[in-house]
């Protein structure tokens, strides 16, 4: 993925608001401009992580240059080490990695800047030309000069980031759900369970007993008690309903979690569904949720989002989910080969439902799961 965007920011063939070629290393005379760079695109405008591009030469039309060689490289270590004794206000200092990538056979880094919500960061003790209290930022293709202040239109939007301003309500609603020790229990009745947010009162999250629905889902069997009690969770902005998702209770209410969404691949030619699976994609406000609603007590709870954890897969991304159902579809024929060690639980006969669909679908989670561990191996070599 970083690879595809490094090769069409180059194709480009120009900087932007949140990357920067550079021909090679930074010198070792040369360590405020790095430092300088990195504060600058940590503080861009585009709320977004940014990158120094080290092996792309402006002045012979963005040819790609190898670093191979460069007796000034570093890694991530040496880069998290220089910013590590640098006084940044509060502590708060920007992540940084360094990615290596090919383009064809020449080789160059990237230094990613990783996005935050910690904006503006800013020196509190100058280093070299570096000047404490001025806060840079990067617009368009340029940086703030170190000698000044970034306009006070671009500094009040960097702290609106921090304080979460620059959202909708609803990815503040996000935010604020990350948060679950700033949640307070507002008093109701006991069919609704109700909180809102301590610094945003106006934000409030209810979750109702649904009594209209009793259906099964097969990781229901994989709890001590089987029994299904569905809710709804309602997210409120003032009293407007910005979402709503289905939970479910488990283990007789030892444990609550908003309900995993399902997808499938198909292995037809009529493009039916023939094997589904459960997951949550992380950052996704139903993966929130269900971060959210879990307090690991080391006993009940925790064995029972254990087992339910057992039967449900968790993405990086949407990318990876639809990657891995592709490596899905082309291993189903080798199943077999993740059977090893597969645990069935007793499934007990519930009136009305055909109990084989059930175990099916439960172990093919298992079957999956393992494939998922080895499209993850595969990918990492």
């Amino acid at each position: 993925m970083l690879k595809r965007e490094i090769e069409q920011l180059i194709f480009l063939k120009q900087e932007g608001a949140y990357w920067d070629f550079k021909r090679e290393w930074y010198s070792s005379d040369k360590k405020a401009d790095l430092l300088h760079d990195i504060i600058c695109l940590a503080n861009n405008l585009s709320n977004r992580e940014a990158y120094i591009i080290i092996g792309v030469d402006e002045e012979k039309d963005y040819a790609v240059s190898s670093v191979k060689t460069d007796p000034n490289r570093k890694n991530t270590q040496q880069l998290v080490d220089f910013l590590r004794d640098k006084h940044f206000a509060g502590g708060i200092r920007p992540i940084v990695s360094v990615r290596n990538i090919f383009i064809g056979t020449d080789e160059i880094d990237v230094i990613v800047i990783h996005d935050s919500d910690s904006t503006p960061f800013f020196l509190t003790e100058k280093y070299q030309s570096v000047m404490p209290n001025n806060i840079y930022t990067r617009v368009m293709d340029s940086n703030t000069p170190k000698n000044k202040s970034a306009d006070i239109s671009y500094i009040e939007i960097l702290w609106k980031k921090r304080f979460g301003m620059l959202y909708s309500p609803l990815e503040r609603m996000k935010n604020y759900l990350k948060k679950p020790y700033l949640w307070d229990e507002s008093p109701n009745d006991y069919f609704v369970g109700k909180r809102y947010y301590r610094y945003s009162p106006e934000f409030t999250i209810e979750d109702v007993l649904d009594d209209s629905k009793h259906g099964y889902q097969f990781y229901l069997f994989n709890q001590t008690d089987t029994r299904p009690r569905w809710h709804n969770i309602n997210l409120y902005y003032h009293q407007t309903m910005m979402f709503s998702l289905e939970g479910v209770s488990l283990d007789g209410g030892r444990y609550f979690t908003p309900t995993p969404k399902t997808d499938c691949i198909s292995l037809n030619k009529y493009h039916s569904c023939v094997v589904t699976f459960k997951y949550y994609i992380k950052n996704s406000i139903e993966y929130i949720l269900h971060k959210f609603y879990y307090h690991p007590d080391g006993d009940d709870e925790t064995i029972a989002h254990d087992k339910f954890m057992e039967c449900v897969l968790v993405f990086e991304s949407d990318i990876e989910k639809e990657s891995f159902k592709v490596f899905l579809m082309q291993n189903w024929k080798n199943k077999q080969e993740y059977s090893e060690g597969i645990f069935m639980p007793y499934f007990e006969t519930v009136k009305g439902y055909n109990m084989d669909v059930f175990k099916e679908e439960f172990y093919n989670s298992q079957l999956i799961k393992k494939m998922l561990i080895s499209f993850r191996g595969k990918k990492e070599n």
